[in-house]
Formats: structure tokens, C-alpha cells, sequence
């Protein structure tokens, strides 16, 4: 088994990542090496335990299950409370640890539930997707929906371990692959000309999850997110960075009711807008626009945009939780492996954008 480990500092205490195919059945003995040594809870839903189960409840047999709905609707705190519940009831107290076993909605429910139980407990993600393993478990934003917006409620709890595994990627639809294939985009195209351009190259073998092609990707993608991380923990500045496609993405999975679009999917959107945007205030040539949105297009169809309202979307941005001082700061790229952050997008300009992605006024 060749190891891969990452180490995150997170304040004043550093966590690791670790990534290695087979690196589910070690994972008892990471969490005892990371965490206080008080009663382990696994948090999962019934479509990730179904196909993985079996294995997690091998390397930890002791541990009690929770088991919450599976989907982004279900990102609210009436779960979080299922899990507050489950705790309670079994007598959970602060030496406890959470192991949130699944994907970006199970992780960062797991996560808001360890920051907020008793003020705080530890808690290990161990994504199964690919979203999770090159961006969500990784940084500590843990948190909920609410009906007016994304993660509007939410959290800095920096876990005490990532365990990243390749072969549980091998259950996972391509549907749900490809979701987080459009993460793997944006980390190129924020910080990495060389890693766009990888994806570019392997598209094919990494849709195959051929390990020659996905394990560099899995490892640039966390040094990538641990290096912006460390450098800003609380999103003050250069950690913005990350929210590239998120401001458009999230207005479109909200005015969806978290039904239609998968996150990554919603993030493409994001960033095909972000690109025409930046292109249109001349700060993006075109060939990089262009080479955005052929590899987009390259990886597969996108759920139909043509029935929302650019107005709707534009109206739930307003409430986004990057909004400050009534401003909304946008990241746009300004070439591939590079992206600003700026406050003057106008409502006009966004418009534009939206209706040339196919959206109605």
C-alpha cells in the first residue's frame, strides 16, 4: 500500500491526509491515533452503507451507526438533530468522535453535528466520493441549508483526520463521478495550469478511474486545498478562491430545491458563467474561455438551465453567504491556474451571463 499524507495546520493543531487504495481497513488505527479515546459514532446514509458497510463496520466494530436520509434536500438542521438525538440517547459525551462515512452532504452534516454537540467534538471524514475526496472533507466548512440558501448555516470545525480511499470510487455512479470531476476543474483552474491541463489530457482514463490517472489528481487537488486552507482558515481572503462557481452554482441548486442538479454540476454552470463574465470585462481571453468550456462540455451533459428565471437566480445570490457590506464578491478566473476576487459584477452583467447559459429572464 503506498501512502500518501497530506498535513493540514489548522490553528494551532495540524491534521492528516491521508490517501491509499485499500486505506479503509486502517482505519480504526487512525482514528485512535487522532482522536480522544471515548465512544466512536459512524454517521452515514443507507445508499453509501449498503456498498460500504460491510467494510467500515470491519475496521470499526464497535461503533454505533447513524444513519441519516441521503441527498442535499436533507441538509438541514432536522437532521442535524437525528443525529444530536442518537448521541444523547446513547450517552455520547466530549470524548466522543464522529465518523462521518460518505459523501460532501454526509460530511458536512456529520461535521456541523461534531462542531455543535456539547460545543464541539472530534469527528473523521472518510468521503466516498470523489467531491468529497478532493474538496469537501478537507478545511473544516462544515454546515446546513436553509430554504432561502446554501449553507447559510454552518460552521469552522477542522476534522481530525481525512482518510481518502480510491477504491471506494468504484461503486460510484458516473453521473456522481463526473460531479466531482467539475471540483477537480476548479482547483485547476484557480491554482494549477498543469493540473487543467492533466484533466484535459487523461480525461478518459480518469472516467475509467484508472489509477495512474486519478491518484495525482486526488493528491494535487488536497495539497491545493490544504495550502489555501492553511494560509486562511476563516475565508478572509485568499480562501475565496474556492467559491469559484460556487456564487452562481449554489443560487442554482437553491432556486432548485436541491433536487435537479448535483453540486459539481451546478458548479460547472457556475463557472462557465464565471469565464463569459471575466471574458466580457476583458480580463479573460477568449481562448481560455473557450478551453473552459470545451472540457466542460468534453466531460458530458448538463442538466437543462432553460426553464429557470436569470432573475430568480440573481435574487438568491443576494442572500448568498459571500455577500459583505451588501456587496457580492465574485471570483473570476483571469486565466487558467489563476483567479480575483472583485466586488463590482452588476446585477446587468450577471444577467447577460445567465441568459447566455440558456436561462430565461
Amino acid at each position: 500500500m503506498k501512502l500518501t499524507r497530506i498535513d493540514v495546520a489548522a490553528g494551532a493543531r495540524t491534521y492528516p491526509v491521508q490517501i491509499a487504495h485499500g486505506l479503509i481497513a486502517k482505519l480504526a488505527s487512525l482514528v485512535d491515533d487522532t482522536t480522544p479515546s471515548g465512544g466512536r459514532f459512524i454517521v452515514s446514509n443507507s445508499t453509501v452503507w449498503r456498498l460500504h458497510g460491510a467494510a467500515v463496520k470491519a475496521a470499526l466494530p464497535d461503533a454505533e451507526v447513524i444513519l441519516i436520509p441521503d441527498g442535499e434536500r436533507y441538509k438541514t438542521l432536522q437532521t442535524v438533530g437525528r443525529i444530536y438525538e442518537a448521541l444523547i440517547r446513547a450517552g455520547a459525551d466530549r470524548q466522543t468522535t464522529l465518523v462521518a462515512v460518505g459523501g460532501g452532504v454526509v460530511g458536512d452534516i456529520a461535521g456541523f453535528a461534531a462542531a455543535t454537540f456539547l460545543r464541539g467534538v472530534a469527528v473523521v471524514q472518510v468521503p466516498t466520493t470523489l467531491l468529497g475526496q478532493v474538496d469537501s472533507a478537507i478545511g473544516g466548512k462544515v454546515g446546513v441549508n436553509h430554504a432561502l440558501g446554501k449553507n447559510l448555516i454552518g460552521a469552522f470545525h477542522p476534522p481530525a483526520a481525512v482518510l481518502i480511499d480510491p477504491d471506494l470510487l468504484a461503486t460510484l455512479p458516473r453521473r456522481e463521478f463526473r460531479a466531482g470531476l467539475y471540483e477537480v476543474v476548479k482547483y485547476g483552474m484557480i491554482s494549477s495550469h498543469d493540473l487543467f491541463a492533466r484533466v484535459e489530457r487523461d480525461l478518459s482514463d480518469l472516467f475509467a478511474r484508472k489509477s495512474r490517472a486519478l491518484e495525482p489528481v486526488l493528491a494535487d487537488c488536497c495539497r491545493i486545498k490544504a495550502a489555501i486552507v492553511e494560509a486562511d482558515e476563516r475565508e478572509a481572503g485568499p480562501r475565496r478562491a474556492l467559491n469559484f462557481g460556487h456564487t452562481i452554482g449554489h443560487a442554482i441548486e437553491a432556486v432548485t430545491k436541491y433536487r435537479r442538479f448535483r453540486h459539481g454540476e451546478a458548479v460547472g454552470y457556475g463557472m462557465l458563467a464565471a469565464a463569459d463574465l471575466s471574458e466580457r470585462r476583458r480580463a479573460l481571453t477568449s481562448d481560455a474561455r473557450q478551453s473552459i468550456a470545451d472540457l466542460i462540455t468534453r466531460m458530458g451533459p448538463l442538466p437543462s438551465v432553460t426553464d429557470l428565471s436569470s432573475k430568480q437566480i440573481v435574487e438568491t445570490m443576494k442572500r448568498d453567504k459571500k455577500v459583505v457590506a451588501g456587496k457580492l464578491h465574485f471570483v473570476l478566473p483571469s486565466a487558467i491556474g489563476a483567479v480575483t476576487t472583485v466586488d463590482d459584477v452588476t446585477t446587468r452583467q450577471i444577467d447577460g451571463a445567465l441568459r447566455r447559459l440558456g436561462l430565461r429572464r
